[in-house]
């Protein structure tokens, strides 16, 4: 996935000069690539930050913690949505009423533990 955000990237900026540079000269492409090439950089880096590292079934809920071992987010679910066997979107109600989604691909975690998940959100949600 990496991979495919660094081509992306690649892309987005080479496409950006080809346009840039036939009608505005070559200081403003170094400018507008260096300024996009930025932008975009940030938001994958911010976008791996932000991946879930682990998930813990507690008695009051869900807790997900990043690859850091810093605890992102912790509540009861209190929304599910689930795409075929793939993708599972939940919402995490947060003690100060603050809701936090929550997208779990089925290849983040072992079919076992996906299919468990899947059944305690759909569970935890009419509840």
């Amino acid at each position: 996935m990496y991979l495919a955000t660094a081509l992306f990237i690649a892309f987005a900026v080479a496409a950006v000069c080809m346009t840039i540079t036939p009608r505005f000269g070559v200081a403003w492409t170094v400018v507008d690539a260096a300024t996009v090439f930025a932008i975009l950089a940030a938001s994958a880096a911010r976008h791996a930050r932000n991946q879930p590292g682990a998930l813990k079934i507690g008695p009051e809920g869900l807790s997900v913690w990043n690859r850091a071992g810093i605890l992102r987010a912790q509540g009861r679910i209190v929304g599910c949505s689930q795409c075929s066997d793939s993708l599972l979107m939940l919402w995490l109600d947060e003690d100060g009423g603050k809701l936090h989604r929550l997208l779990i691909a089925a290849d983040m975690a072992e079919r076992g533990a996906f299919r468990e998940i899947a059944v305690l959100a759909r569970h935890s949600a009419r509840v």
